[in-house]
């Protein structure tokens, strides 16, 4: 029998969404508290951004966090793999 769907209710910059996703309920809010934090600290540093290109910069600067991450992931895992092959 495969995992329930979740539906949880979040707020993200004042806004009511229903997140569904097959991951527990907390993860669900802890994903949408770090995009409200994230959404906040944009609109922080450019306080006339309306929320559309708040949201748009904020998943910009999310998408550019992943790929340095995705980036020194791949590095590690590619010293760990020579390590290995030279044992």
């Amino acid at each position: 029998m495969g995992k329930q769907e979740t539906r949880v209710e979040v707020e993200i910059f004042g806004e009511y969404y229903i997140l569904k996703g097959n991951e527990p309920e907390e993860y669900l809010r802890m994903l949408a508290q770090y995009v409200n934090k994230k959404i906040r600290q944009v609109i922080t540093r450019n306080p006339r951004l309306g929320l559309s290109k708040a949201a748009l910069l904020t998943a910009l600067n999310i998408a550019d966090e992943l790929m340095k991450l995705q980036k020194e992931y791949d590095e590690l895992a590619e010293l760990l793999e020579m390590d290995r092959k030279a044992k």
